[in-house]
C-alpha cells in the first residue's frame, strides 16, 4: 500500500497525465492525504445538530416544477450556458456525505442530492444539512431497488414512499425524482413519477463511476473527459474517492469557467 506521500504523488501524476490544470493538481495533493476510506477533514464550523425526524428542516425544500420545452426525462441542461449540475445519490455513511457537502461548499458549488428513503429514515438530520447548505434535495426511491423491473404498484410505492418521507422532513416531496439502479426510466416509471407529483424525471449525461471506487484521479478524468456546458453529472455519497475528487474537480471546472449549480438553477438561469 502506498504511503500518504506516495498517494499524493500518484494522484498528481494522474491528473497531469489527464491534462488538468496546475490548480487542480495542487488541490489533489491536499485531498489525497486523506487516503482511501478516510473522508476529507470537515470544516472548522461545528456540524448542525441532529434534527427530530418529525420536525421540518429549517430551510424548506423546493417543490417540483414543470419546465416548459423540456422533455419528461431530462438528461442535461442548455449547452450554451457555462453551468453544470453535480447530482449525488443520497446514501451511505453520513460522515462521508457531510465531507462531500463541505468540499462542495468550500468550492462555491451547490449540488442536487437525490436521497434514498431508507437513508433518510436512518439519518433524518441529513435533510437539514443538505438544505441548510443551499443545496437541492430530491427523491431516489424508498429502497433503491431496480425500479424499472418492479410491478406497477410496487414501483409507485417506491416513489411515493420516499416522497412521503421528504414531505415529512422538509414540507415538500422534493425538487426532483431520479429512478434507482438505472440511468433512464421506462415509460411506466415516468408516468408513475408524474402521478406522484414530479413533472420530470432526472437522468444525467455524465457518469462519474465513483461507486466503483476507481480512485480520485480516475473519477476526475472520467468527469472532465466528457463534461460540457449543461451537463448533469451522476456522483454518489458514501465513497472516499468522491471526497478526495471534489476539490480538484471544482478547481478544474473553474479553470474551464464552468459553474456548479443546482439542477433547477441549471434550467432556469
Amino acid at each position: 500500500m502506498l504511503s500518504q506521500p506516495g498517494r499524493r504523488a500518484a494522484l498528481r501524476g494522474a491528473l497531469r497525465a489527464a491534462g488538468l490544470g496546475a490548480a487542480a493538481t495542487a488541490a489533489a495533493g491536499l485531498t489525497a492525504a486523506c487516503g482511501p476510506g478516510r473522508p476529507a477533514p470537515a470544516s472548522s464550523a461545528p456540524p448542525p445538530g441532529p434534527a427530530r425526524p418529525d420536525r421540518p428542516a429549517k430551510a424548506a425544500a423546493a417543490a417540483p416544477r414543470r419546465f416548459p420545452g423540456q422533455p419528461v426525462e431530462i438528461g442535461h441542461g442548455p449547452r450554451d450556458r457555462p453551468r453544470v449540475a453535480l447530482t449525488f445519490h443520497g446514501n451511505g455513511d453520513p460522515a462521508i456525505a457531510r465531507a462531500v457537502l463541505t468540499e462542495a461548499e468550500r468550492g462555491g458549488a451547490r449540488v442536487t442530492v437525490l436521497a434514498i428513503g431508507t437513508w433518510l429514515d436512518a439519518h433524518p438530520d441529513m435533510a437539514r444539512r443538505i438544505l441548510d447548505g443551499g443545496h437541492e434535495l430530491g427523491n431516489h426511491t424508498q429502497r433503491h431497488l431496480a425500479v424499472n423491473d418492479l410491478p406497477e404498484a410496487e414501483a409507485y410505492a417506491e416513489i411515493t414512499g420516499c416522497a412521503q418521507r421528504l414531505k415529512r422532513l422538509t414540507g415538500s416531496i422534493g425538487s426532483w425524482f431520479r429512478p434507482s439502479q438505472t440511468q433512464y426510466a421506462t415509460p411506466l416509471v415516468r408516468k408513475l413519477a408524474q402521478r406522484a407529483g414530479y413533472p420530470h424525471v432526472l437522468s444525467y449525461d455524465v457518469d462519474s463511476l465513483d461507486f466503483t471506487s476507481p480512485g480520485a484521479a480516475a473519477v476526475i478524468r472520467t468527469v472532465t473527459g466528457t463534461i460540457q456546458g449543461g451537463s448533469v453529472v451522476s456522483l454518489h455519497f458514501g465513497y472516499a474517492d468522491t471526497v478526495d475528487a471534489m476539490p480538484p474537480l471544482l478547481e478544474e471546472l473553474a479553470r474551464r469557467k464552468l459553474r456548479a449549480v443546482t439542477t433547477t438553477e441549471l434550467l432556469t438561469q
